[in-house]
């Protein structure tokens, strides 16, 4: 009897014991997640110098590309890990791109939608890895753009991949196309010539 009730007893105690780990694991979850949260705020807090996103003109323009698949958040151009959170930039989302002569217009269900002037896309480019993600080599879609002070990189990933590489060179194209009307030309007129007349005005006789 004496030996039934001590495992009676031991069998208690290893449940008190299990469930104060299971609490004290609970607790350490929540508290990390707190600390992910601050580190958060934190950081949407040093962009607060971020201007509101664009969005969409009412007459875009025809469509050039669609794409389907997921935004994958945005950084500091060239800093993988440097997440943008502000204005909801930090939040993954499905998404539906659609470019168009006017620019690219994100479309997010569930987060904040934006859009990107065809005079501020930089540059796109094949990647495999954006701040939180990192998949294989070329996964990733990623699109260089300007806003406001900053050069944003911010990265989406097909439902078809393989549709990417249509991305980059369509707006690579579209960038210079740009690039090219917005270099100033040399004004003939204020170029010298041999035919100009020769004048002794306001020399030594």
């Amino acid at each position: 009897m004496n030996l039934a009730a001590v495992q009676k007893s031991a069998d208690v105690t290893d449940w008190a014991a299990r469930i104060g780990w299971v609490v004290g694991l609970l607790l350490f979850i929540a508290f990390v997640y707190w600390l992910m949260r601050q580190g958060w705020k934190w950081r949407g807090s040093l962009q607060s110098d971020l201007p509101e996103l664009p969005q969409a003109p009412e007459v875009p323009g025809e469509a050039t590309l669609r794409l389907s698949g997921r935004y994958h958040g945005s950084t500091t151009a060239g800093q993988w890990l440097d997440r943008i959170v502000a204005h909801g930039l930090g939040v993954r989302s499905r998404v539906e791109l659609t470019l168009t002569d006017a620019g690219v217009d994100v479309v997010r269900p569930g987060a904040t939608d934006f859009f990107v002037p065809a005079g501020q896309l930089r540059a796109a480019r094949l990647d495999k890895g954006i701040a939180g993600k990192v998949l294989a080599e070329g996964g990733l879609l990623i699109l260089t753009w300007q806003h406001g002070d900053r050069l944003l990189d911010s990265g989406f990933r097909s439902d078809r991949a393989a549709e990417h590489t249509a991305w980059v060179d369509a707006i690579n194209l579209m960038n210079q196309s740009i690039t090219t009307n917005q270099t100033p030309t040399t004004n003939a007129s204020t170029t010298p010539t041999d035919d100009a007349p020769f004048t002794t005005e306001g020399t030594a006789r």
